[in-house]
């Protein structure tokens, strides 16, 4: 039994377990949950050689300040992050994402930050010891299931990691260039009709600020109102990843990994598949506009993003 942890001497803003996701339990108000940035969970398992949906620890802006414990491990970590590796000796070393990294017993990751993404990923090769609940490793703070007691970590914590056999192990990094632009891509909501023509225009027209109020549930948007001319409110409805509900204020929230599997208010647009990743990884005060597209035309954009994606998984044989 291995006996190899990271102590956690911070634990950052927003850090838990996550994986592939926690399916078939929407009828039971249980949702998806697992890693905001599918991708980039894939790119990070890759890179140290695990299963691709293997549990992670995801971080959010700042993260934590992990201590390696009885043992040697490899690394990675991908995103936007700011990070550096603290040796026993006091060397510190400045990370690069989206390349593997040996740790010995003593030595520390800082995960200062994340830059211009939310979330970062960090996996460790062979994964951690861990329990699933339904299926699943990932934690969801707002049910409080899955890993950790599904509760975010806290200081002192220990978040145990299996034996691995380095000698296996060859060189591997990659290179992984985020897109740049602001559009998101949308198929209209079921409730497109509940709003007035000038909403409807504005709202693939104008741009809109993501605000303050994010995190793994939604992300809340601040813009042009948009008026409702039937009803603020509708029977509740089952909801999904992607869904754009409008509130009375007017302003859009856009669903997460941790939604809730139900909701009142008309949904004007659901983001499509192929842009989740993004929508999931936007920081307060990044400027987005959305763009409508056909259910065919959004089936060739997830292809395309399917095939981008294995393009980079590709990278790292």
């Amino acid at each position: 039994m291995s006996n190899t942890y990271f102590q956690i001497l911070r634990p950052g803003i927003n850090t838990t377990i996550q994986d592939g996701g926690r399916n078939h339990l929407y009828h039971v108000g249980i949702t998806v949950s697992g890693a905001i940035d599918q991708r980039n969970l894939k790119l990070v398992n890759k890179l140290v050689e695990n299963q691709l949906d293997e549990a992670v620890i995801e971080f959010a802006y700042q993260g934590p300040l992990l201590k390696l414990k009885n043992g040697k491990i490899i690394f990675s970590i991908t995103g936007d992050v700011l990070f550096k590796i603290i040796r026993k000796n006091s060397k510190i070393e400045d990370g690069i994402c989206y390349k593997k990294y040996i740790l010995e017993d003593g030595d520390q990751i800082d995960l200062i930050s994340t830059k211009n993404t939310a979330y970062g990923y960090l996996s460790v090769k062979g994964g951690f010891k861990l329990e699933k609940v339904w299926n699943s490793y990932s934690t969801n703070t707002k049910a409080n299931i899955g890993s950790n007691n599904g509760k975010k970590y806290s200081i002192e914590d220990k978040i145990i990691i299996k034996s691995n056999d380095l000698q296996t192990s060859k060189e591997m990094k990659m290179s992984y260039n985020k897109i740049s632009d602001n559009i998101i891509r949308v198929i209209k909501g079921t409730n497109f009709n509940y709003f007035s023509r000038e909403a409807q225009n504005s709202f693939f027209n104008q741009e809109f600020l993501v605000t303050k109020l994010a995190d793994r549930m939604g992300i809340r948007l601040s813009g042009l109102k948009l008026e409702n001319i039937v009803s603020t409110n509708i029977k509740s409805e089952g909801l999904i990843r992607g869904a754009i509900q409008v509130p009375a204020d007017g302003n859009p929230i856009i669903m997460l990994s941790d939604h809730g599997t139900i909701g009142g208010y008309p949904k004007i647009g659901v983001v499509i598949s192929a842009d989740l990743d993004r929508v999931g990884q936007l920081t307060p005060r990044s400027a987005i506009k959305f763009k409508e597209v056909r259910l065919e035309e959004a089936q060739n954009i997830f292809k395309a993003y399917t095939d981008d994606t294995n393009k980079y998984l590709n990278e790292c044989n």
